[in-house]
C-alpha cells in the first residue's frame, strides 16, 4: 500500500526533513510494532543514552490505522531512560489517523534543537516551530490549547505534548495527547524534553487506497455490527475502564496501600459506577472508535474566598490511574482520586509510575528508611500527596530520587522488598494471581497489556505446570504483537480474530493467511526481544519484590516462589532459543 510506504525522518539538529520509501520493510512487517522494532534496530545501539542526542522517536501506524473501527491507535518506540532498554508506548486519540492521512506510515524523530521548538507536519510540508514561549509552561493542556490557536487542520491534526515533568527530564514523564490519550508508560516524555521538543503536531487529509471497495464495505460493516454487538464494548462504553474496580476488589486482587492488601474499604467510592453517577461530564471516543469508553470527570471546585464562584474541570479517568493514585495511596473518595489525577495530568506524568512511587515512599517514611523534610506523607492524604507530586517535579534533594522512580529509589534508601516493580518499571494495577505477575516480569514492556496474564488468573481452574504458564502467556504476547502492528486498540482484541484479520486485509490488497499471520506474530515478538537485550536488559536480573509473596492475591492466595522461580528459568530458556 502506498499510504504505508513512507518513513518521515526529521533532524532536529540540522532542522531538516527528508522522506524514504520503505515499502518492502512494510510488506515484510506489516506496520505498527513489526515496522518500528525494525527501525529502532537500524537507528540505536545499547550505548545509546536514552537522554542523549543520538536516541530516537519512532511513532509507526498500520494498514487498519483510519480504515477500520478501533483502528486507533500509534506505537512509539524509544530507548527507555526509566529501564534502560525498550521503550514502547501506544496511544489513541487522532495520532494514528493523523498520520496516517498525513502519508506516513512511520515517523523518525533524531537529534537535539538548539533551543525549544515544536515540529508541525501538515501532509508533504513539515515545519520547525519556535517554542521558547511555551517552555516552562507546567500544564499540557494549556500547551496543547496555546498550539491549537496557532495550527491548521482542526479536528483532523494531532498535538502530542509535553507538560513541565517532559522538560524536566523526569524518566516517567509521558507525552499528552488529545488531551485525555497518553503515550504514558517507560518515560516517551522525558525524551522529547532531552530533545528540547515541546511537541509534535502532525495532520493530512489523503485518501487511503482500497483495492475492492464493496469486499471493504462488506468487511467494514461485519466489524461494526460486532462492535456494537459487543457486551464487552457497551460496558466500556457506559462505565469505561473503571468499571474493573469492584470486580477486582471482590475477587481480592485490587492493589491497595502499596500491596498490603489486594482489597480496599473505599473501593466502591471509586468504581466507575459511583464516578459515573457522581462526576460524569463528557464520553469520547479516539479517532476510528465508536465504543467511546473515554470518559471524563466534571470536578466542580470552589474558589478560595468567594462563595458561589466555582471552577470546573474535566478530567480523564481510567482505571490505571484510579488503582495508582487512589487504592495504592489509601484514597477514600473519587473526589480525591480526580483531585490527583488532574495535577498529575497538568504536569504530564505516568500515573501509575508516579502512584507506586508514593505508596513506596509514604511506607518507606513510615519505616523510617528515607526524610521527606516537612513533608509527612500519610495514606490517604490526598493535599500531602499533591504537594509530593510538585516537588518530585521540581526535583530537589530526595524529590530527585523519586523521580527516578521505585527501582532508583530502593537501591539507594533500601526497602526492595515493598518496592514494587519489574525491569526497572512499576508495577500495574492487578494482583490476580501467579500469571498476572509472571506476565510483567517476561512481557517485552512488563506491561499487563502484554500478555494479559490477570485475564489467565481469573479463567483457569488450575495452575499450570511453569512452563506450560510460560508457552500461554508468551503465546498471547505473540499474537497481539499483530494486533499491534495494524495498530488497533486492544479492546477489541476478541473481535480482530486472525480469520477476521486476513479478510480484512485482503480488500486493502495485502494477502496474509492465518498461518502467515501467526507466523508473522512469532517473528515480531523475537524481534522485540532481540532489542530489548541489544539496549542492555538482562533476563537473569528480573525478580519479583517480597511483597507480591506476602499478600494473597486473589482466588490463587499466596504465590509460590519456587514455581515463579521455575518459571523464569523457563522462560529464560525460550528466550535463549529464539535469539
Amino acid at each position: 500500500m502506498e499510504a504505508l510506504s513512507k518513513v518521515l525522518h526529521i533532524d532536529l539538529s540540522r532542522k531538516k526533513f527528508w522522506v524514504e520509501d520503505r515499502s518492502n520493510l512494510f510488506q515484510e512487517w506489516l506496520g505498527g510494532v513489526g515496522v518500528g522494532v525494525k527501525l529502532l534496530q537500524e537507528e540505536i545501539n545499547g550505548k545509546v543514552d536514552p537522554l542523549g542526542p543520538e536516541n530516537v522517536i519512532i511513532f509507526c501506524v498500520g494498514p487498519f490505522n483510519a480504515a477500520y473501527p478501533m483502528g486507533s491507535k500509534v506505537v512509539a518506540l524509544f530507548k527507555s531512560p526509566l529501564t534502560g532498554n525498550l521503550g514502547e508506548s501506544y496511544a489513541g486519540g487522532r495520532a494514528g489517523t493523523a498520520l496516517r492521512l498525513a502519508g506516513y506510515g512511520a515517523m523518525v524523530i533524531r537529534g537535539r534543537s538548539n533551543y525549544p521548538m515544536y515540529i508541525a507536519v501538515h501532509g508533504g510540508k513539515v515545519y520547525f516551530r519556535d517554542a521558547r514561549g511555551l517552555w516552562g509552561m507546567s500544564s499540557s493542556i494549556t500547551v496543547g490549547r496555546v498550539i491549537a490557536e496557532r495550527e491548521p487542520m482542526a479536528g483532523q491534526r494531532t498535538i502530542m505534548r509535553i507538560g513541565l515533568a517532559g522538560e524536566k527530564l523526569v524518566p516517567y514523564a509521558c507525552v499528552v495527547t488529545e488531551t485525555c490519550r497518553h503515550f504514558g508508560r517507560l518515560g516517551l516524555g522525558a525524551v522529547f524534553g532531552s530533545k528540547n521538543l515541546k511537541a509534535v503536531v502532525v495532520s493530512g487529509n489523503m485518501a487511503l487506497p482500497v483495492k475492492d471497495k464493496q469486499a471493504y464495505r462488506e468487511v467494514y460493516d461485519r466489524i461494526f455490527s460486532l462492535a456494537v454487538t459487543s457486551g464487552l464494548m457497551r460496558k466500556y462504553h457506559e462505565l469505561g475502564t473503571p468499571m474493573n474496580v469492584n470486580p477486582l476488589n471482590k475477587l481480592g486482587g485490587l492493589p491497595t496501600r502499596n500491596l498490603t492488601s489486594g482489597r480496599f474499604e473505599h473501593a466502591e467510592e471509586m468504581s466507575g459506577e459511583a464516578l459515573a453517577s457522581k462526576y460524569l461530564g463528557r464520553r469520547l471516543a479516539c479517532s476510528s472508535c465508536l465504543v467511546a469508553c473515554i470518559h471524563l470527570a466534571a470536578l466542580r471546585e470552589e474558589y478560595p474566598h468567594e462563595p458561589y464562584f466555582y471552577k470546573t474541570s474535566f478530567i480523564n479517568y481510567d482505571y490505571e490511574p484510579i488503582y495508582a493514585l487512589g487504592t495504592m495511596l489509601g484514597v477514600e473518595t473519587g473526589r480525591g482520586v480526580l483531585q490527583l489525577i488532574k495535577v498529575v495530568e497538568d504536569y504530564g506524568l505516568d500515573a501509575m509510575s508516579l502512584g507506586v512511587t508514593l505508596a513506596w515512599a509514604t511506607e518507606a517514611q513510615e519505616k523510617g528508611l528515607i526524610d521527606l523534610g516537612d513533608l509527612k506523607l500519610r495514606w490517604g492524604d490526598v493535599d500531602s500527596y499533591i504537594k509530593a507530586v510538585r516537588l518530585i517535579v521540581e526535583g530537589s534533594g530526595v524529590y530527585s530520587d523519586l523521580a527516578k522512580g521505585v527501582k532508583h529509589c530502593a537501591t539507594k534508601y533500601g526497602g526492595e522488598e515493598f518496592a514494587l516493580h519489574y525491569g526497572g518499571l512499576e508495577m500495574p494495577g492487578y494482583h490476580t494471581g501467579p500469571m498476572a505477575h509472571l506476565g510483567f516480569l517476561t512481557g517485552a514492556r512488563h506491561s499487563h497489556l502484554d500478555s494479559a496474564g490477570y485475564s489467565l488468573d481469573q479463567k483457569l481452574k488450575e495452575l499450570p505446570s511453569p512452563g506450560e504458564g510460560v508457552e500461554k502467556l508468551t503465546g498471547e504476547e505473540a499474537r497481539r504483537t499483530v494486533l499491534n502492528s495494524l495498530v488497533v486498540c486492544l479492546f477489541s482484541r476478541g473481535i480482530y480474530t486472525f480469520q477476521l484479520i486476513s479478510e480484512a486485509l485482503k480488500p486493502l490488497g495485502i494477502n496474509r493467511t492465518v498461518e502467515d499471520l501467526e507466523k508473522l506474530g512469532k517473528e515480531i515478538y523475537r524481534e522485540r526481544w532481540r532489542v530489548k537485550l541489544k539496549l542492555g536488559f538482562r533476563i537473569e536480573d528480573l525478580r519479583i519484590p517480597e511483597r507480591v509473596y506476602e499478600t494473597p492475591a486473589g482466588p490463587w492466595g499466596n504465590i509460590d516462589k519456587e514455581y515463579m522461580k521455575a518459571a523464569v528459568g523457563k522462560f529464560r530458556e525460550k528466550i535463549e532459543s529464539l535469539i
